[in-house]
């Protein structure tokens, strides 16, 4: 089983959710193949959906702060190692900075960026970012620096490839939280401009003058190593027996802009909104699941831990609030009861602090205090329509009413979270 996690990569950014210029033809054919999903939303930044995805829990529950995943949390990893699954996770970490991290999580074997060391490191006087050219990593806690023209998405990518080599003979769960997309939008070692000599960008969002050029090199890098890990499923001769999930942590970053279906979409990271939380969502295991189905069942990032669970038939933890709910009918073209979609941001840095719940046509949008409520018509994606909540009909007064709820039920629970602080 392989979960990959794009950065910073919104459904409108791939080809077969209808991106005119990024060019991704291995998810299209993974897509083609399996099942597509176009009502998948995670939180608006990182590490919130990384820690609602690892755990299945709303955040309202568990989320402390910015980087962060509370050591008392269960994982679908830990649930995964103790029903004898060997487990690893590649990628980026950013869920605390302890050397035992992800082992304490449940992941036997790691090759992480941003885990025990922050995401720059000085260079003749100036800082660089470390994610991407001549990268720095840590391995199972270790530091790793490289030096020689490396590009830390293929040492991770080769790391899994490793790791689903060394296993293939048991059962194996593969958590690939990507570096790519997020910025700096930097050239790959495809890109034109690739120089294996740099020591990392000196600017946040890297290059201003060809954002656009680099986004689209770095999907079709991320999707050119989403076809390295399938085909080397092939080599080994246990593709069949291994589901593939792919999706993104939160909407596209600015400054993209993206062609979609005739429409120019603004990447929106950080707000809630489409641009900011709808993500793309792909499942794929021949013979095992649904070919070519595409389908508008409601997903939010609660959902994935009961639906591994379910697929490696091991029991939910005795204390799950039942936040998620499995995928696994919808993969196989039944149906399951999901009535909302709900996502709580606690804010972060100039990013505001709200919560939503949703239906596939309606959202109810408010503070965290449930103030300054805001009812929209968003079955369309990209192109919300807010209600007057006096003009109503008596559809979506239901609706509006039972949305309210829900957010309000909610806000009952205690949180945990941590005073937030300015990003950096």
């Amino acid at each position: 089983m392989i979960l990959i996690l794009a950065d910073d990569l919104g459904y409108e950014a791939i080809g077969v959710n209808g991106a005119e210029q990024v060019q991704t033809p291995n998810l299209d054919r993974l897509a083609g193949e399996g099942v597509r999903f176009t009502n998948c939303f995670a939180n608006p930044i990182c590490t919130p959906s990384r820690v609602k995805i690892m755990t299945g829990q709303y955040n309202v529950r568990n989320y402390t702060k910015f980087g962060e995943l509370d050591r008392g949390q269960t994982t679908f990893a830990r649930l995964a190692q103790e029903a004898g699954y060997a487990t690893c996770i590649a990628g980026k970490w950013q869920l605390g900075v302890e050397k035992d991290s992800p082992q304490h999580f449940g992941f036997e074997e790691s090759l992480l960026w941003n885990h025990t060391r922050r995401n720059q490191k000085k260079v003749k006087g100036k800082r660089v970012d470390t994610r991407f050219v001549n990268p720095q990593l840590e391995l199972n806690g270790e530091p790793v620096d490289y030096g020689n023209g490396e590009y830390a998405p293929q040492l991770c990518a080769d790391f899994v490839s490793e790791f689903i080599e060394a296993n293939k003979d048991q059962p194996f769960l593969v958590y690939y939280p990507m570096i790519l997309t997020h910025c700096p939008f930097d050239p790959t070692p495809d890109s034109s401009d690739w120089d294996p000599t740099r020591p990392g960008s000196t600017t946040y969002k890297g290059d201003q003058n060809r954002p656009q050029k680099h986004f689209k090199d770095m999907a079709s890098y991320m999707d050119k190593i989403v076809g390295q890990l399938e085909a080397r499923l092939v080599d080994l001769g246990i593709r069949d027996n291994t589901l593939i999930l792919f999706t993104g942590d939160n909407g596209t970053d600015t400054p993209i802009v993206t062609r979609w279906e005739g429409k120019a979409i603004a990447g929106d990271k950080g707000n809630m909104t489409d641009a900011g939380t709808r993500v793309p969502l792909i499942a794929s295991w021949p013979g095992k699941i649904k070919s070519g189905l595409v389908t508008d069942e409601l997903v939010d990032f609660a959902d994935f831990l009961p639906t591994l669970c379910e697929v490696m038939q091991i029991p939910l933890p005795e204390d799950y609030p039942g936040d998620g709910v499995s995928l696994w009918p919808a993969l196989n073209g039944g149906e399951r009861h999901k009535p909302y979609a709900y996502v709580w941001f606690s804010g972060h840095g100039k990013f505001p602090a709200n919560v939503y719940a949703r239906t596939k046509e309606y959202r109810y949008l408010c503070n965290l205090d449930l103030s300054n409520p805001v009812f929209a018509d968003v079955s369309k994606p990209y192109a919300p329509i807010t209600l007057d909540p006096t003009r109503l009909n008596s559809e979506q007064e239901n609706i509006m009413s039972e949305l309210r709820q829900k957010v309000g039920d909610m806000a009952k629970v205690p949180t945990i979270r941590k005073p937030n602080k300015r990003a950096k």
